[in-house]
């Protein structure tokens, strides 16, 4: 059995997005969770050990963070085109590329939007550059590894999607979210989600 802790409008709903296009039977369990405005607080029953989504339970297996629980996923449904099974030649990459969303990517993100890109001339750099490949990828072929989806591409466009100016100006960027705003499992897992339950704000 596959359980997602959800919380509604959080970075949780990019793997509410995985989960359907897995096809997979899940749960959702949704939790409240610390919202920049204040509002919210832990659940008790949220597993992960910070309070925060999205949070994996597979029987009696935890997984937490975003990345993770794509790798963790893709692996379970090796048939799916959202990962690259062992063996794939472009396992390598995918994997590079998951890493290099958290460690790198978000990150960035998360420094611009702080404003620390605007005191910090090494951080300045490094988001410039993180940019650059970014906008260089997707000038070059309609998906982050290619001609196919992964789950790296639900990962970066659903950011994407939250926030546009998270990259610079660039007609390859807008046409990679619409691109992927038109799939069919988006559409789901935005239907699972109002069904779920009312709750709203941002996300961790």
């Amino acid at each position: 059995m596959l359980t997602l802790v959800h919380a509604p409008m959080s970075r949780s709903f990019r793997m509410l997005w995985l989960l359907e296009e897995l096809g997979a039977e899940y749960e959702v369990r949704v939790v409240t969770i610390r919202r920049r405005d204040g509002s919210g607080g832990p659940d008790l029953r949220n597993p992960h050990p910070h309070a925060q989504v999205p949070a994996l339970i597979h029987d009696e297996t935890l997984v937490t963070e975003s990345v993770a629980i794509a790798q963790y996923l893709t692996d379970l449904f090796p048939d799916s085109e959202m990962g690259r099974p062992p063996g794939d030649p472009d396992r390598g990459r995918y994997l590079s590329w998951l890493a290099y969303y958290a460690g790198v990517v978000e990150p960035m993100q998360v420094a611009h939007m702080c404003g620390a890109t605007v005191v910090n001339a090494e951080l300045a750099r490094l988001h410039q550059a993180m940019c650059e490949r970014m906008i260089e990828t997707l000038s070059t072929r309609p998906y982050v590894l290619g001609d196919r989806p992964s789950s790296v591409d639900i990962i970066v466009s659903s950011s994407l999607m939250w926030m546009r100016d998270l990259l610079p100006e660039s007609e390859a960027i807008d046409r990679y979210i619409q691109r992927m705003a038109e799939r069919p499992a988006l559409q789901r897992a935005q239907a699972r989600e109002q069904a779920e339950g009312p709750e709203q704000a941002e996300g961790n």
